[in-house]
């Protein structure tokens, strides 16, 4: 055997051994561990308590009333903004808007009736927009903290049927009011 064919051989056997060597030291310890992840919506779930505020009969101009509901939170979520929509629809008034001779007075508490945080006509409620009103009515009431979640918040409104003097078109005339309060979560948070 010529050198060549030696060195040649020699460089082949030194590859395979290396080749062996370097298949053996790749064997190493290896462990694996598995993670779960749930994700769960909360709930936003805004109750009014009683959900008839007002039903009454035989009202005469300069009648008043007091009523009082609550705005409960029986979600999971924190309610930031309540928003109210007012729509009525009334009846035998000779083209005469009803709603322009009921005023609602939305009072802070039971205990200073003559604190009113607003004032307005059914009327000039229905026009108002969501945000006007809560900016008038709930906010003032329940401030930035808006309603956490399971707590409530009392309300007490006074209704006064305005006397002006002429009202006799009216005698018999209804008028049926639906109030929808509309709550909203504040923005997301970092968990």
């Amino acid at each position: 055997m010529g050198i060549k064919k030696q060195l040649g051989m020699g460089l082949t056997t030194a590859v395979l051994g290396l080749t062996l060597i370097g298949g053996g030291t790749f064997a190493y310890f290896s462990d694996t561990e598995e993670t779960t992840s749930t994700f769960a919506a909360g709930t936003l779930n805004l109750t009014a308590e009683p959900t008839e505020v007002i039903n009454v009969d035989n009202m005469v101009p300069g009648d008043s009333m007091i009523r009082d509901f609550e705005l409960q939170n029986n979600g999971t979520v924190d309610i930031d903004t309540v928003y109210l929509e007012t729509d009525y629809t009334y009846s035998d008034t000779e083209g005469d808007d009803f709603g322009e001779h009921i005023e609602v007075e939305f009072l802070y508490n039971a205990d200073h009736l003559n604190e009113v945080i607003y004032q307005t006509t059914l009327a000039e409620l229905q026009d108002m927009t969501p945000e006007a009103i809560n900016e008038h009515i709930f906010y003032p009431a329940i401030g930035e903290k808006g309603l956490p979640a399971g707590e409530s918040h009392d309300f007490i409104v006074q209704i006064n049927f305005l006397d002006n003097g002429d009202q006799n078109h009216l005698q018999g005339a209804s008028l049926n009011l639906e109030w929808t309060f509309v709550a909203t979560q504040g923005d997301g948070q970092d968990i």
